[in-house]
Parts: structure tokens; sequence; C-alpha cells
């Protein structure tokens, strides 16, 4: 989840903080799996690019949240009750298209399915780059950026403006978004462009159904959708 902010009380990595960790590093590893083994080889610059962008960001964007805001972290490890029904189903059907998506970029550098020019890679690697930075950025100014939609004021949650909240209302589902958009680019893969298009379409289907319980549960939400009047994109939507 990509709204919800308090002025938690400074703390180090909990519990649920070190098994987020666990859970980000094991999916380094199911990744390059996904990844190398449909593709037969190991000499694929572009999975080495995705991986190594991957594990950067989380050493050095990562390290920097966990310094200043672990509690960030620890929640998106902390598991809840409260996620909304419309999200554990988000939760069952992204995963697999995800992972798939990896599966059929790597059976399409094995079988050269797709001719992607040198230059296009490198443009979808360049517009890969805010979809692993945006979400340290939401991290770093929201205390409660959950992984799933649930909400707790009585935990002292409230809306954030600040950040890149002050663009658009789900930063963080913008950048992966956008990282979508360009991975059949960066990885050289048209094929990869079916999984992608559906998870594009489930994040959508996710940003109007919590968009719709914030302004029905969150105190202050309405006002604030009101003055930052797009949901994912600028001046569009």
């Amino acid at each position: 989840m990509s709204h919800l902010t308090s002025q938690a009380p400074r703390e180090g990595l909990n519990e649920d903080g070190r098994r987020r960790l666990v859970q980000v590093f094991g999916m380094v590893v199911v990744y390059a799996l996904c990844l190398f083994i449909p593709a037969g080889s190991l000499r694929w610059w572009n999975a080495w690019a995705y991986l190594g962008l991957f594990v950067g960001a989380t050493l050095t964007a990562g390290l920097y949240v966990i310094r200043k805001n672990p509690a960030a972290i620890n929640e998106r490890g902390r598991p809840s009750a409260k996620t909304k029904s419309f999200d554990k189903v988000f939760a069952a059907l992204t995963p697999p298209l995800h992972l798939g998506s990896l599966v059929v970029a790597g059976l399409d550098y094995r079988f050269g399915w797709s001719t992607v020019p040198l230059w296009a890679q490198i443009v979808g690697f360049i517009g890969l780059l805010p979809g692993v930075l945006v979400p340290y950025w939401v991290m770093l100014v929201n205390a409660y950026a959950a992984t799933t939609v649930r909400v707790e004021t009585e935990r002292g949650q409230h809306v954030i403006t600040t950040g890149p909240y002050r663009i658009v209302r789900h930063p963080l589902y913008t950048a992966v978004v956008l990282g979508y958009v360009f991975a059949p680019l960066a990885f050289g893969s048209w094929w990869m462009a079916a999984p992608a298009a559906l998870l594009v379409g489930l994040f959508v289907w996710r940003t109007v159904n919590e968009d719709r319980t914030l302004q029905e549960e969150l105190p202050g939400y309405r006002e604030y959708a009101q003055k930052t009047r797009f949901r994912l994109v600028p001046g569009i939507w």
C-alpha cells in the first residue's frame, strides 16, 4: 500500500524487517532461476543487468532507507489480517504473472523469437530505473508503506502529501507500471509484453479499488485527492 504514513517512533529493524530482507534477497534467487533456466544459458547480459540493477538498488537506496526510516522496512514485512479482499485477489494473481513474464523472456532469448535493437534494449534499462528507485523514495517518506492494502488509523496512519505524493497519489504503482512498460525492451522480448500488459492492468485495477477504499475510510484523503488530482500518470489519470 502506498498512501499512509505516521510519525512513527525511531526504531531499528525488528523481526518483521529482517523477514522482509530475507524475502527480498530470496526474490533475487527466484528471479535468477526464472530467467536463466528457461534461457538455457548464463551468457545473457540482459538478465545479469536486470539482476544487478535490482541488487544494486537494494544495496544502495535500500540500505539508505534502513538507516533513515527502518520502520518502513518493518511495515513491509508485517503481516496483517486487515488486508482488503480485492487485494487478496491481486496478491494471488500478481506473483505468478510476474515470474511468468521472466520465464517468457528467458524462452524468447533461447529460441530467438524477438529481434529488438540494442539501442532499444538500453532505452528499456533506462526506463527501468524509476521502477527500482522510486519505491525506496516512497519508503523514505512513508513509514507505513505496507505491501498490502489496509487502513489502520488506530496505528496513527494518516494521509501523506510530501515527496512523490505531491505528484501522484500512488507513486509506487506509477514506478512499477513504468517498469512493466519498459521491461520487454530491456529484455529484448516482444513476447514479454503480453504478461507485462496483464500486470499493468492489474495495477490499474488495484489503484482504482485502493483509491476508492481510501476515500471512504481514511480521514482527509478526499481533500488530498482534490489537490493531487492524478492517481498514476501526471496530467492524464
